[in-house]
């Protein structure tokens, strides 16, 4: 049965379990530990998806993960201090590639002469954004 509507509110009034989540882990000294991630306004959030294919769309197809359920995910991060649990997190855009350090133009000369009017100048070249980081999930930045 579904949670009763809080007015105009679409989200329920009670919290309900998410059900078992596919949490992504990394090795930790005595096995493995939960991945932390931070929201785009920095705050500390445990990730769950409900799925292996959206874990797996988001972070990669390398990224070790564990079933939990959503309040097993909440008991372990709670002493951390984490009490946001990110559920299905959108995917967001590339991050921005470092640009190239500019070479600094010589100062023109005061008695330059003029180039001739049949010289046509060379756009410049476009920047290199191959080799750029590759996209990163919403989650701005992961903690461990």
């Amino acid at each position: 049965m579904a949670a009763p509507l809080c007015g105009d509110d679409p989200e329920p009034c009670e919290r309900t379990p998410a059900g078992p989540l596919y949490v992504p882990v990394r090795p930790g000294p005595a096995g493995n530990v939960t991945r932390l991630f931070r929201t785009p306004l920095g705050a500390r959030t445990a990730v769950g998806f409900t799925s292996a294919a959206r874990l797996t769309a988001t972070l990669g197809t390398g990224q070790p993960w564990i079933r939990l359920a959503e309040p097993a995910l909440r008991a372990l991060t709670a002493p951390l201090g984490v009490t946001t649990v990110t559920v299905d997190p959108p995917l967001s855009a590339p991050a921005p590639a470092p640009s190239a350090p500019t070479p600094s133009a010589p100062a023109p000369a005061q008695s330059a002469p003029s180039a001739p009017a049949s010289a046509a100048k060379r756009p410049a070249p476009a920047p290199d954004r191959t080799a750029g980081p590759a996209p990163v999930p919403a989650l701005v930045s992961r903690i461990g």
